[in-house]
């Protein structure tokens, strides 16, 4: 049965690890189309090998089929520590929908589903996963852990939040990206999904956060997560449109052409802005148009668990 076939099926996200466990694969299979071609098989068992660490645990037979490093994981080796953090205000949950298919997914159902397809290969590679989910609080909190019951917790907490209506829910991110930094004690590579659409909009308050969770010497990733074509290009048909502010209730009246130009502008201006701050803060910044699939999400897990001493 295909992705979007179980999804219909599950009408939902009920089965969501199942469909990460798909997306997974399906992206293993394409690995071969990849600088990682030649990893797929002994994808749990291996990590690519890092310039100055020790060489006596090379796999040199895999060196031979792939031309590139790779050394054997054992289980007295230090597991990486994950943290997943998701932003699940309202405008997260655009566009609104109760239906979804691998090709029809909102902001949340993409980042849920992101976040489960990592969580099936950090499993696999016996890493310990924690999780974080605001929105105008700090709903939810599970620090890292590796176990069975603790991945399965996760789970039934990312299918909660897809299927949940949070109405006129505000974000302060910088409040809660504070209190998320204060809590992940030990150095651990960070996800954080979020469509960076903030109903209070100072932004040294949220790039000052955002510094804050590199503290400790976190990796952190930043995956944008928007609909290029509504939320970037503006690009809606010219009749009388309502334009609703879903975290404020405050409405426009107009038609898309008067301000098409104006909002690709403005809007542009702030991606690339959040694009700069990243850079400057040595935070991974990735566009993830929750049109597209998931290989872009995967091959960024790929490259910073790699270099992950």
């Amino acid at each position: 049965m295909n992705l979007q076939a179980q999804l219909n099926k599950t009408g939902g996200f009920k089965n969501l690890e199942l469909l990460a466990k798909q997306v997974v694969e399906g992206f293993i299979a394409g690995m071969h189309k990849s600088p990682f071609h030649g990893f797929s098989a002994e994808f749990a068992e291996h990590k690519i090998y890092n310039q100055g660490e020790s060489t006596k645990h090379i796999d040199w037979k895999l060196y031979a089929k792939t031309d590139k490093l790779f050394t054997k994981r054992y289980d007295e080796e230090t597991n990486l520590r994950c943290h997943l953090i998701i932003d699940n205000s309202s405008s997260m949950h655009y566009p609104e929908m109760t239906d979804f298919s691998i090709n029809n997914l909102n902001k949340i159902a993409f980042s849920a589903l992101a976040s489960a397809s990592l969580m099936h290969i950090l499993k696999k590679q016996r890493d310990a996963v924690g999780m974080s989910i605001y929105s105008d609080a700090y709903d939810y909190y599970a620090p890292e852990k590796g176990s069975e019951r603790h991945h399965q917790m996760l789970l039934s907490e990312l299918s909660k939040t897809v299927v949940s209506k949070p109405v006129n829910k505000q974000t302060e991110t910088y409040t809660y990206l504070h209190q998320i930094a204060e809590k992940i004690h030990r150095r651990s590579l960070i996800f954080f999904f979020t469509d960076m659409f903030q109903t209070t909009t100072d932004q040294e308050k949220l790039f000052e956060a955002l510094r804050h969770l590199k503290h400790k010497k976190h990796e952190v990733v930043l995956f944008h997560v928007f609909d290029r074509e509504k939320e970037l290009t503006f690009d809606f048909e010219n009749t009388p449109k309502r334009f609703i502010d879903v975290e404020t209730g405050e409405h426009i009246n107009l038609y898309p052409e008067t301000i098409k130009e104006a909002y690709e502008q403005a809007v542009g201006s702030y991606f690339e802005e959040l694009r700069l701050k990243c850079g400057q803060y040595q935070i991974k910044y990735v566009e993830a148009d929750i049109t597209k699939d998931f290989d872009k999400i995967l091959t960024t897990y790929m490259v910073e668990r790699g270099k992950f001493k």
